[in-house]
């Protein structure tokens, strides 16, 4: 009886510590994904009080296939991250996943916690990670590259120690972990050959890009870049253009770039004005005389908004970032802490990644790389190279992702092919067809993102069709409208090159603000219209909600319909390089309005061409009057803000939110004019407001006036 009477107390006693970890486990996991840090904290505070049970109860879900696995893995890595600064912490942690891995069974699950076992850096690590080294297991290629993170001499050792021992294809793993100890990165050298007809266009440029880099003689890379020419797109300009640095074609590469963008003027944005910048000078001879003036005016017409721009530069990782946390984690921080921790971040993870060759490379070490400035809508291209077993992805709005992987990784599940949204749940997932070439080669990606839907080209082929990119975070969040790009870091070599990202923009009429209305302003012109303006009008359209000069097509002034006395005129202007206009003020609609009325520079004084300019002809001066201060306009291509008071004799321009003028047109003028010339208009009381061109390209945009 009394023997009986103990094994129910042991039951008893075994139920009661199962219950109690199980509502430990629960109670934390509730809890994610997060939505209040509070909860999160406390959730995280308590997992370091946690027993062995404890612990092997929320890693074995990870063998689930639902939610679980899914709060469990963000569970998991928030600790992991949530200790990093506490050194004892960290190494009984290793300890604990160490010795808590061979409960799980799944290939996600023990995948995982070898990843954070590299994360975690202890040398606790190293006897379970060595272990798997010799199992010649699927996970070589993880433990080795957890190895090589945690970096220590310890690690380095059981490298080694594994790499005498090791047979292929365990051997070439290890070897490669070893490589990355050693900065050694994988090479592919490109070999001149004539491939085949390639499917389409796409991969075609990307073949002709690879014979470029082969390429040992000019006539090799004439015949090349005038294959590009007959495929006409932005990919192709920016192709040929990269030759203009290659002083053996250079002015062939200009003539074709020349031709390119005169033929086709959309294709337009920042990276494409340098090229063509690049180019003018080195079109020469009979083809100078035609071509030239027309390149000119092209490029001064092309906007300097809504076009494609470079993400990477080729030479080094300006415009980028170490990755903080994620988009929810980041949100959450004040600015000082954000800024704070982004400082330690850069600098913890210098040499991650590094531009080489003209490459971008992850260098199979550290976490992902991400983009300073944070994207909304927008089109991108970017190629891509892996190795043997790679693994990769761009997230977009700091979302995983478009996955990039091997494909002989059927383990995985990688034979679906790269460019599906791989954390997708609910909508696709996987790409349409697989699209990818042999490992070691180029690929591309041509993305497209407007709202919460994405489409993705690889290699000219659609494998994501308009599908909805779901929260990663935070599965019951719409994905977020604007955050930071993101390449993945995955634990192996990845190139990539040719990055371009055009913003998609809706073009919108501008309003008058609540404050603006109450104070008595009305539009003059808010993108959708000319109603208010006469004269010029042909001179001056509107594109894009910008009206824009077009000295090709109209000479003359461009007026307001009605006549202002005293008034408060506000208005945003982008210059173009030596550019110059004036604003009329109280001006007749004959005769020179600098002299019949008044008119207020409006000039890139900072060009070569205005450097002997005298005081009262700089931007915002009463020209030949009043001088204005100078040094307050914005670079080129960025948008000046404006305001001009007009009052009896007194005018106040405001530049950028400096005053750079406030004078009196009365007291100016009692000893004569600053430029000794007649100047009735300084006595006319009423008059037309307009823009009084010189011949160059300016741009015009969200124009008000009140009368006072």
């Amino acid at each position: 009886m009394k023997k009986i009477y103990f094994i129910l107390l042991f039951l008893v006693v075994s139920f009661v510590k199962l219950s109690a970890q199980t509502d430990a486990v629960n109670s934390v996991l509730q809890n994610f994904p997060y939505q209040r840090i509070a909860d999160a904290t406390a959730s995280l505070n308590s997992m370091q009080t946690w027993s062995k049970g404890d612990w092997k109860k929320l890693l074995k879900q990870l063998d689930d296939s639902d939610s679980l696995r899914l709060k469990t893995t963000l569970a998991l890595s928030a600790y992991v991250h949530h200790i990093a600064s506490d050194a004892k912490l960290k190494s009984a942690t290793a300890a604990t996943l160490s010795s808590a891995i061979k409960y799980v069974k799944s290939f996600y699950g023990r995948s995982l916690i070898v990843q954070h076992l590299a994360y975690l850096g202890d040398d606790a690590a190293v006897k379970t990670l060595s272990k798997l080294l010799s199992s010649n297991s699927i996970f070589i290629g993880n433990a080795a590259r957890a190895l090589a993170t945690i970096h220590s001499k310890a690690a380095i050792d059981a490298l080694n120690k594994g790499l005498k021992k090791a047979m292929e294809p365990a051997r070439s793993h290890i070897q490669a972990a070893l490589d990355n100890v050693n900065h050694v990165l994988p090479e592919i050298k490109p070999t001149f050959v004539i491939k085949k007809k390639a499917p389409n266009t796409v991969q075609q440029l990307l073949d002709l890009q690879d014979q470029l880099t082969a390429a040992t003689n000019p006539l090799q890379k004439q015949q090349i870049i005038s294959a590009a020419a007959r495929i006409p797109s932005f990919t192709s300009l920016m192709m040929v253009g990269r030759s203009l640095n290659d002083a053996a074609v250079n002015e062939e590469a200009a003539l074709i770039v020349a031709r390119m963008a005169l033929a086709d003027k959309s294709i337009r944005g920042k990276s494409v004005r340098e090229v063509l910048e690049q180019a003018v000078p080195l079109i020469k001879g009979a083809d100078s005389a035609i071509l030239v003036p027309l390149l000119k005016s092209h490029i001064a017409l092309m906007p300097y908004d809504n076009g494609f721009v470079s993400l990477f530069n080729g030479k080094d990782l300006a415009g980028w970032k170490a990755l903080v946390g994620n988009p929810i984690a980041r949100s959450k921080m004040t600015a000082a802490e954000l800024e704070e921790k982004q400082k330690v971040t850069n600098e913890k993870t210098k040499g991650d990644w590094i531009a080489k060759d003209g490459l971008l490379i992850f260098t199979g070490h550290g976490d992902n790389l991400a983009t300073e400035k944070q994207y909304g809508d927008f089109e991108m291209f970017v190629d891509w190279k892996i190795t043997e077993k790679g693994d990769a992805g761009i997230y977009l709005r700091g979302t995983p992702q478009v996955q990039i992987w091997d494909t002989s990784r059927r383990e995985v599940g990688a034979q679906v092919g790269s460019g599906g949204l791989y954390n997708n749940q609910k909508n696709n997932s996987k790409p349409l067809v697989v699209a990818d070439n042999k490992i070691g080669q180029w690929n591309t990606f041509h993305i497209i993102m407007k709202g919460d839907k994405v489409t993705v080209y690889l290699n000219g082929v659609l494998v994501t069709d308009n599908t909805v990119l779901e929260n990663y975070w935070d599965r019951k969040l719409p994905i977020f409208s604007k955050e930071q790009i993101e390449l993945q870091a995955h634990g192996t070599y990845v190139a990539y090159r040719n990055i371009y990202l055009k913003e998609i923009t809706p073009v919108t009429t501008s309003s008058l603000s609540e404050e603006e209305k109450k104070q008595g302003f009305t539009t003059l012109f808010d993108g959708s219209n000319m109603d208010h303006w006469m004269g010029n009008t042909e001179g001056y359209l509107i594109e894009e909600g910008v009206m824009v000069v077009h000295p090709e097509l109209g000479h003359g002034n461009l007026y307001t319909k009605e006549e202002y006395a005293n008034f408060d005129y506000r208005f945003e202007f982008q210059l173009t390089p030596g550019s110059n206009n004036g604003l009329g003020i109280r001006a007749p609609l004959k005769g020179d309005a600098a002299y019949v009325g008044s008119e207020l520079q409006i000039l890139d004084n900072e060009a070569a061409i205005y450097k002997d300019l005298e005081p009262y002809q700089y931007h915002g001066s009463v020209y030949g009057v009043i001088p204005a201060k100078r040094g307050h306009l914005l670079p080129i291509g960025e948008w000046n803000k404006q305001e001009v008071v007009v009052n009896g004799t007194k005018i106040k321009v405001t530049l950028n939110g400096t005053v750079i003028l406030d004078g009196d047109i009365k007291e100016s003028i009692l000893k004569g004019t600053a430029d000794h010339k007649e100047h009735p208009g300084l006595k006319r009381t009423t008059g037309h407001i307009g823009y009084l061109g010189h011949g160059d390209v300016m741009r015009f945009r969200n124009i008000r006036v009140k009368t006072l």
